[in-house]
């Protein structure tokens, strides 16, 4: 996106919620990338709870000993790892319904990118409650020189801020083209 935009000269803003920060009694291992959370899961499990979603997925693949419950909105297409269940699903997620999912697939470490947000946070939750070591994948750093707000209410101030100091500055507005 950083990209795009500075080749088309448009501006950019990152909305990003705050990330998850651990809370007391959670045991909570920080990946870079999925490579290396997947480098970090031989030694914290065996049954994996996956929900990074489906695409990555091939940086699990090679870790045959390990069995995966994969949670996605959409199918996973491979490569994908060989022992796998998946379950297809669509957030917010309630903190009963993480305890079963945990309970009924024996679940011993979970895996996940840290989204922030209250949608998916219910299984950190549920994972402290069970003593379960969690595997955050945290998010890479906004490019240099991209304003990040945490919210929406925040993004519209700052397009606001960057509109009406667009139409002060020598030039003003550019005009509106279009039909209608």
């Amino acid at each position: 996106a950083a990209r795009a935009a500075a080749t088309a000269h448009v501006p950019l803003l990152a909305l990003r919620r705050p990330g998850w920060t651990p809370a007391e009694g959670d045991t909570w291992h920080e990946a870079a990338s999925l490579r290396d959370a997947a480098r970090l899961l031989p030694r914290l499990g065996r049954r994996v709870f996956l929900t990074t979603g489906r695409m990555g997925l091939a940086a699990f693949a090679d870790l045959d000993g390990l069995w995966f419950l994969v949670r996605s909105v959409d199918p996973p297409a491979a490569p994908h790892p060989a022992r796998m269940e998946t379950l297809l699903d669509r957030g917010p997620f309630t903190l009963d319904g993480e305890r079963e999912v945990l309970r009924r697939h024996r679940i011993d470490v979970v895996v996940t990118k840290d989204s922030g947000g209250a949608a998916t946070a219910p299984k950190l939750t549920a994972a402290r409650e069970a003593g379960l070591p969690v595997v955050v994948v945290r998010r890479p750093a906004a490019p240099a020189g991209v304003p990040v707000v945490p919210g929406p209410e925040e993004a519209l101030r700052a397009v606001r801020e960057a509109y009406t100091r667009h139409r002060a500055a020598p030039g003003g507005a550019p005009a509106v083209r279009g039909g209608g």
